[in-house]
């Protein structure tokens, strides 16, 4: 007899189809997957068997095949294993075939019949929908993921047995629901870092335009402090962006409820190119896709690879990113904030500090770690030096309640201009003339900026971009001189 369950191959962050038929006909008996499955998919045929013969089903003593069309495309991980039990149910006449015309499956199966979360839960939901299925039916541990999805039945099943249930319409579906607001108060907050105005300016403005900041000073001065504050100055998630930020972890394995805060990742200094920008086969997402929507915080700049950092120049720009292979390219989004804190030297002293022990030749290697073409990219550089002991016990700073209130009126003001989800950092070239119109006096002074930090094309648009933040913060329809100037004196580098 012959069967057909549908269900999902993860590629990148989206989930493609996949008919898991099966046959069973004559002969030895014997199970076979063919459909260019990996090693995981093809140890299903063990899982599968143990499974259905540990739930008290009857384990068909014939040649069984299994093919996951289409077969051009590689199939890797466990989440199969409950497609292909259904089918293989369905096959050999113990589950109505109706039951699989309907719903998409989607889990892993323990050898007693349990059934485990699987990774790309909402993208598979997301899939089914898509593919005009009724429902999608997954573990209990990702039904809230892919109850994110609307106009879709999700069906939560903790045992294969349950796929009886399914089938009599006796198991009620998880309703959809809007996801709850976060709590912000367990977050750092702002208050912990005493003194550094400058700092703390820098640090609202990279939040409500979404710019790129890049922190320069000795051990001891706040650097690392500051920028993990910055999360607490972030706006929350819009629904359309909580379901982009939770596809993602997803598919990168983190299962449970949807992802209420913007992601806030950092990676070791060890981290290679691949793993930041992503790869591999088949092609996972890096920590740049990882920070979508939120902030990408690399610590100790001067200690990556040279070659991982110039791999985030295409995607800081971009805002996706696209990995090709033999079999094909995928694009994985990437709209992240990037902030990073890194030493004058390796001994953090500083040339200039007197006390600083590093060769010349040690020093400039270190530095050169960033690029001219990536430091061209960063809109906000500014050097930190440990504040005086009198700042230290300041006890009336701001707090990251009220700043955040700040940050939010700017990102209601650039959405209302952009368009939802967007900020002045994502402003296209072309929008540029229409947004970031300068008076005379404004024209004037960022061309004697320009002239005096040589900036390039680029470095132009970007200052733009920053004086548009800058003026929104102000409560500002048009950009001033005064908006020009601070931003000029944000993007100058330490050795302009």
């Amino acid at each position: 007899m012959f069967a057909i369950a549908r269900t999902f191959a993860l590629i990148g962050v989206a989930a493609e189809p996949v008919h898991v038929e099966v046959d069973i006909g004559g002969g030895l008996p014997c199970f076979t997957i063919v459909g260019l499955p990996d090693a995981a998919v093809r140890e299903s045929r063990e899982r599968v068997r143990s499974a259905l013969v540990n739930s008290g089903f009857k384990y068909p003593q014939h040649r069984i095949t299994a093919n996951l069309a289409p077969a051009d495309l590689r199939k890797a991980g466990p989440g199969f294993d409950l497609a292909i039990a259904a089918a293989v149910l369905a096959s050999s006449g113990q589950l109505p075939q109706r039951v699989l015309d309907h719903y998409a499956l989607a889990g892993e199966l323990a050898l007693d019949g349990a059934i485990r979360p699987v990774p790309g839960a909402l993208a598979m939901a997301e899939g089914a929908r898509g593919w005009g299925m009724r429902g999608v039916a997954v573990a209990p541990g990702d039904a809230a993921q892919a109850a994110l999805v609307e106009g879709l039945e999700v069906v939560a099943i903790d045992h294969v047995t349950k796929l009886r249930d399914l089938a009599e319409g006796t198991i009620e579906p998880i309703p959809s629901s809007d996801p709850p607001s976060p709590a912000d108060d367990d977050l750092p907050d702002l208050a912990d870092l005493r003194g550094h105005p400058v700092l703390r300016r820098c640090l609202e403005i990279a939040a409500a335009g979404a710019h790129s900041l890049l922190l320069i000073g000795p051990p001891g001065g706040g650097k690392t402090l500051a920028l993990q504050r910055l999360p607490s100055l972030l706006p929350p998630l819009s629904r359309n962006e909580v379901i982009e930020v939770t596809r993602i972890a997803g598919v990168c394995g983190e299962n449970g409820g949807p992802r209420l805060r913007r992601p806030f990742r950092s990676p070791h200094h060890t981290v290679s190119g691949r793993g930041l920008v992503g790869g591999g086969a088949p092609p996972r997402p890096g920590e740049v896709t990882r920070a979508h929507r939120g902030v990408l915080f690399l610590d100790e700049l001067g200690e990556f690879r040279r070659d991982a950092l110039e791999a985030l120049r295409v995607p800081l720009e971009e805002g996706v990113v696209t990995v090709t292979r033999t079999s094909g390219s995928i694009s994985l989004p990437c709209r992240f904030m990037l902030v990073a804190a890194s030493n004058p030297c390796p001994c953090g002293n500083g040339p200039d500090s007197g006390e600083c022990e590093c060769h010349p030749t040690a020093v400039s290697r270190y530095m050169a770690k960033l690029s001219g073409a990536l430091a061209d990219r960063i809109d906000i550089t500014l050097t930190v030096d440990p504040p005086p002991p009198e700042e230290l016990n300041d006890d009336e700073t701001e707090d990251s309640r009220a700043v955040r209130e700040r940050v939010m009126q700017a990102r209601r003001t650039q959405e209302a201009r952009l368009g939802p989800g967007r900020t002045n950092a994502d402003m296209a070239p072309s929008e540029l003339p229409r947004h970031c119109r300068l008076d005379r006096a404004g024209r004037e002074t960022l061309e004697r900026g320009q002239r005096q930090l040589g900036l390039s094309a680029r470095g132009w648009d970007r200052c733009l971009r920053l004086s548009r933040t800058i003026a929104d913060l102000a409560g500002e329809d048009r950009i001033h001189e005064l908006h020009v100037a601070e931003a000029i004196d944000k993007r100058r580098r330490p050795d302009s």
